[in-house]
Formats: structure tokens, C-alpha cells, sequence
């Protein structure tokens, strides 16, 4: 393109003087080609072109694969390289590809920190200008996607389909190790860190380690002394909302568990019964590698995760299929017989 016609603001060069002129518009903002139904406006005829088959419903792109169509011969194109496999896009920092030059630029800006979309009620900022209208719905309280079955409205389509899992009850990433099953295939990559013995996550201050972010920022408030959440009935503040959810019970008297031993009110009758234990030294639930035994069955769960699974261990007299109910839950091995 030596000699071609040049951007004198981005020094872009053409082969044509007509292509230089259509490409300035993105610098005036020049946009002269309007929309007569919705007012939306284009640099390019084409693009208007393009953009009314929105209101005639015309569709005349379609995918001979699954079908899917589209209003513009290049969206085609782009969507074709899914079924292919071909992402001609590498970025020459991490190696990572991409189907388009536009995923391209916008993975960049991980490796330049440019963050161009921000908003103007708290100032956060974006890589890419979707996730800054997903954010604004915080201020506006827009939740666009709605749960036909009990109505729970969502800012995100992705938060609703997970909640969909609550009412069909599936959970459709189970751990290979312990059958232990998730909603989201992130809370399964966090949780296979329990049998790698794997915590990331390290505090400056005291050098403990966890396995989740979340963990670690809650942690730190330790370290701060912050106790953001506060009881509306008296005033106590608490470092975590669970800490805070506990507390309220107190309030309902109906509610209440007070120890016959100590001075201590629980809230549940199994945190009640869980307590007693304590007194008494009993701890119902066996691991089933060891000899160790836990007052809860978490307790227990955590334990197995830490110290054996995550070693390759199997379980004693029992196969793997029978160490998981049908549930993807623990088998009766570490249930108390009180519980059975």
C-alpha cells in the first residue's frame, strides 16, 4: 500500500481515495445514511442496506451445517470457521487464536491494560463495550431475563440458565474423582483444586492460602477489621453475610437452641445436635481411608478431598460406584447412624 491514500489522524493507508473518504467518517462521525423506520444511521450504504432486513425479517445467509442464518454474506463466513475449526487470528503475545481480527483487538487489550468503555456513574471500566451495557443495568435495576417458572428476573441471560438448573435439578459438570457435580463448569475448576491440594490465592499479610478469590477478599477484612454487614435489629456487624444470616436467627425466638451445657444458643436443631458433640467428644463420621473421624459430614468430605483422593487413593471395600449414590453425593460410608 505504499504511496496509497492516507489517514492523516490514524495513519491508515488505502488503495483508493473513495475508501479513504468512507473511512473518515469513523474520525468525524460522519454517519449519512439513515435508517427510515428506526433512525438508526451508517457510514456506508451497504451498511443500511444490511441493517433493513432487520425490519423486513429477511434472512438470506443461511448455515448448511445447523442452520442458523444471518442478514450479511460475511457474518456467514465468520460463523463458518465454528464448524471448521479455523481461527486465522494469533496473538503474537500468548498465542491464543481467534475466528476474527475484532476478538483479536479486543484480547489485546488484556496485554495493554486499555480498558476504553467506561462508565459514567461510578467510573468502572471495560474491555468491551457489551459488558459495559451489562454493568449499567446495576444503576438503571434493568434485569431483562426473566424465569417463566418463578419469575426471578436476571442481568445477564448466562445468570438465568444457571438458575434454570434449580428447577430441573441438573448439574451438569460432575467431578471425575468424587462424582461431586456442579451447575457451572468455573465452581468445577475451583473445586478440583480440593484434590490437587492446588490454593492460589495467598494473603500478603499472613501468607494463608485459598482456594477461591472470594475466600481471600473475605479473609483480608480480618486484616482491615471491616465488618460491612450489619443486623437492622441491633446494630452487630459481621465480616461475612452467612455470619450475618446466622446472627438473625437470634431474633426469632421460636428459633432458638440454647446449649444445656454452656452458654451458647444455636439456631438449628442439627447445629444444636452438631454442638452437643462437642460436649461429648463424639465424632459420627469415619473417613474412609483412615482412622480419623469428623463431628460433620463436610468436615469429613473436606478431609477425603485433601488428604486422599487427590493422591489417587480408592476406597476401602467399596468400588468407586458404590462410594457415589445416584446423586452425585457421598455414599453412606461417612453417615452417622443417627442419620441413616
Amino acid at each position: 500500500m505504499d504511496g496509497g491514500p492516507t489517514c492523516v489522524q490514524c495513519g491508515k493507508t488505502f488503495t483508493r481515495m473513495n475508501s479513504l473518504k468512507i473511512h473518515l467518517r469513523i474520525h468525524t462521525g460522519e454517519r449519512p445514511y439513515e435508517c427510515a423506520q428506526c433512525g438508526k444511521t451508517f457510514t456506508r450504504m451497504n451498511n443500511l442496506k444490511t441493517h433493513l432486513h432487520i425490519h423486513t425479517g429477511e434472512t438470506p445467509y443461511k448455515c448448511d451445517q445447523c442452520g442458523k442464518i444471518f442478514t450479511r454474506l460475511d457474518n456467514l463466513k465468520t460463523h463458518l470457521r465454528i464448524h471448521s475449526g479455523e481461527r486465522p487470528y494469533s496473538c503474537d503475545q500468548c498465542g491464543k487464536t481467534f475466528t476474527t481480527m475484532n476478538n483479536l483487538k479486543t484480547h489485546l487489550r488484556i496485554h495493554t491494560g486499555e480498558r476504553p468503555y467506561e462508565c459514567d456513574q461510578c467510573g468502572k471500566t471495560f474491555i468491551r463495550k457489551g459488558e459495559l451495557k451489562i454493568h449499567q443495568r446495576i444503576h438503571s435495576g434493568e434485569r431483562p431475563y426473566a424465569c417463566d417458572q418463578c419469575g426471578k428476573a436476571f442481568i445477564r441471560q448466562s445468570e438465568l440458565k444457571i438458575h434454570l438448573f434449580i428447577h430441573t435439578g441438573e448439574r451438569p459438570y460432575p467431578c471425575d474423582q468424587c462424582g461431586k457435580a456442579f451447575t457451572q463448569i468455573n465452581n468445577l475448576k475451583t473445586h478440583l483444586r480440593i484434590h490437587r491440594g492446588e490454593r492460589p490465592y495467598s494473603c500478603g499479610q499472613c501468607g494463608k492460602t485459598f482456594t477461591r478469590m472470594t475466600h481471600l477478599k473475605t479473609h483480608l477484612r480480618i486484616h482491615r477489621g471491616a465488618k460491612p454487614y450489619d443486623c437492622d435489629q441491633c446494630g452487630k456487624t459481621f465480616r461475612t453475610l452467612s455470619a450475618l444470616c446466622t446472627h438473625r436467627h437470634l431474633h426469632r425466638k421460636k428459633l432458638m437452641y440454647p446449649c444445656d451445657k454452656c452458654t451458647k444458643i444455636l439456631w438449628s436443631s442439627h447445629s444444636s445436635k452438631y454442638h452437643q458433640w462437642t460436649h461429648t467428644g463424639e465424632k459420627p463420621y469415619q473417613c474412609r481411608f483412615c482412622d480419623r473421624s469428623f463431628i460433620t459430614g463436610s468436615q469429613c468430605t473436606k478431609h477425603e478431598c485433601v488428604k486422599h483422593l487427590h493422591k489417587g487413593q480408592k476406597l476401602n471395600n467399596c468400588t468407586k460406584d458404590k462410594a457415589l449414590d445416584t446423586s452425585g453425593n457421598n455414599h453412606c460410608h461417612n453417615t452417622p447412624k443417627q442419620f441413616v
